[in-house]
């Protein structure tokens, strides 16, 4: 599974967001927090530069990467996202596809969870709702994907006015058709504006999801992330089964899926 995080607030380095802070993503690549196995299968780092969302990833793990330490040292941006990959499938470390973040045009979308037998149980059923153009659009093969196909499909109706009101819809969708299956479903979305992420899981206790707007070391600063980037008291959980909703200038919103 990915380890993920967000942050929206002040343009800060990429360094300060993804390797500076103690327990941040590069650090708990290798040596995790509240999650036991390390994660040396792959990156990835969203960010939007003229209101459009692009990426960086890689396949191999982060530490090894010899690109990231000039890039984190020289790109700024005032909302970052990022995951971190660790996988028993030999497909998803060598296929680039399957990396996180994945994006549309406007959208970044992270997945920290799995359903259970996926291609069998879940994903002959998501294929039949797609539409051609949404279906052709996916490269990989993960489960992550998918999900995120799922919400653009959703976005394509006229009935659901926000981005909010469409994952809500989705996972309540999820709720019933995975009902019988193990699935963690905690995930990040992001329009280039606000971040939105749900903790949320099917059958089994939900994943850890944790969020701030009052860490010292981001100071105005909105974050969330499968772990607490920092030792600091004020990171809160998400509670199970709740949307969050994290924008500028508005306190953290939570909300019961």
């Amino acid at each position: 599974m990915s380890q993920i995080a967000a942050y929206l607030g002040a343009r800060i380095s990429l360094n300060h967001f993804l390797i500076e802070p103690p327990l941040s993503l590069f650090q708990q690549a290798r040596t995790p927090q509240e999650h036991a196995d390390i994660s040396p299968d792959g990156f990835g780092i969203g960010w939007y530069y003229s209101s459009k969302p692009y990426r960086y990833v890689g396949t191999h793990p982060i530490w090894n990467d010899r690109n990231l330490p000039a890039l984190a040292q020289t790109m700024s941006a005032p909302l970052w996202t990022a995951a971190i990959q660790s996988t028993t499938s030999a497909t998803a470390v060598t296929n680039p596809s399957n990396a996180q973040p994945f994006h549309d045009a406007e959208l970044q979308f992270l997945h920290h969870g799995y359903i259970a037998n996926f291609h069998r149980s879940f994903k002959p059923n998501c294929l039949q709702y797609l539409s051609p153009e949404i279906a052709a659009d996916i490269e990989g093969n993960s489960d992550s994907e998918y999900l995120f196909a799922l919400l653009r499909q959703r976005l394509m109706d006229p009935d659901f006015v926000s981005l909010e009101v469409a994952i809500q819809d989705i996972l309540s969708t999820l709720e019933v058709s995975l009902r019988d299956i193990n699935s963690s479903l905690n995930i990040i979305v992001s329009n280039g504006k606000k971040l939105i992420a749900a903790r949320h899981a099917t059958n089994q206790n939900c994943d850890s999801l944790y969020f701030t707007n009052d860490d010292d070391q981001f100071p105005g600063a909105q974050l969330v992330a499968t772990t607490p980037l920092t030792e600091s008291a004020k990171w809160h959980p998400v509670p199970e089964h709740h949307l969050l909703v994290l924008q500028p200038d508005f306190p953290p919103e939570l909300t019961r899926l």
